[in-house]
């Protein structure tokens, strides 16, 4: 017990000033982000209803996707706000390091910072928008279970994935910065190569072979799991579309060694960033 005690200590004493320059970067990050605006921080709730809004009235009241499930309209809603915390994540991390090119300069600090203070603000705005999800959950009424919980790990993996591939981002970005235009358009294809907008279940009929490749895809499983853990009785997961568990550490196998290379490469190049920006 006295060693767990003294390698917390001693980890905490190690990077003191790396987590108090995280906090303050991650709370300057959100005070600034919506500095000078009327509604405030009314609009990190806007944006993604205001896209539920269009894409409910779109998909599932015109074009009845998802009409046999009686809360599609909350699985919709979830995979949006997911899915734009994934988007908000890999995006400001991107740019992170270029638009703290000149604070490197003047000041020496671990580079890695300026990217996890980027994915803890977006992680902040993701649980308000939960909460607004527990709202609708309520209005829906569905029957909530302990399953529920599941989604703390769940967002712990999203966390990860989405960090590992700021981290890439943030670091190829210094030198090549045709990355910003190749993400949009990887981004763009992957919101509608994941189940957000459509079931999975159409998919798995239409052919269970692509089903079986999309669910492969850590967004896309994540995304699913969180909606299984809401809505438990027919919703698809990876497990029920493989018919195996042990398939679950194909994605997770890859959101690790994504951060693995990721990790590795960033502080490969973080040396330079001062001198190459």
């Amino acid at each position: 017990m006295d060693s767990i005690v003294n390698f917390i200590t001693k980890a905490m004493s190690r990077y003191r000033y790396s987590i108090i320059l995280l906090r303050q970067l991650v709370i300057t990050d959100f005070k600034l982000r919506y500095k000078g605006s009327v509604l405030g921080y009314v609009w990190s709730l806007l944006k993604p209803l205001a896209l539920f809004a269009v894409l409910y009235v779109v998909f599932i009241h015109f074009l009845k996707f998802g009409a046999d499930s009686p809360h599609s309209a909350v699985l919709l809603l979830v995979g949006v706000v997911l899915w734009n915390y994934f988007t908000e994540v890999t995006s400001n991390g991107l740019s992170a390091i270029v638009s703290k090119g000149d604070l490197m300069r003047k000041l020496s600090f671990p580079r890695y910072v300026i990217v996890v203070a980027g994915s803890f603000s977006a992680l902040i705005n993701l649980a308000i928008n939960l909460v607004v999800v527990g709202f609708f959950l309520v209005l829906n009424g569905v029957d909530l279970s302990w399953s529920i919980f599941w989604i703390i790990p769940l967002i712990v993996e999203l966390f990860i994935l989405g960090l590992s591939i700021a981290f890439l981002l943030s670091a190829l970005y210094v030198k090549f910065r045709d990355v910003t235009y190749i993400w949009e358009l990887l981004l763009q294809a992957g919101f509608y190569a994941t189940p957000i907008l459509y079931p999975i279940a159409l998919v798995i009929k239409a052919s269970p072979t692509a089903a079986k490749l999309m669910i492969l895809n850590p967004a896309a499983q994540i995304m699913q799991d969180v909606r299984a853990s809401i809505v438990p009785v027919g919703t698809p997961t990876i497990t029920s579309i493989f018919g195996n568990p042990y398939i679950h550490l194909v994605p997770i196998a890859v959101v690790v060694l994504l951060a693995v290379v990721s990790i590795t490469y960033f502080r490969k190049k973080s040396a330079g960033f001062a001198e190459d920006i």
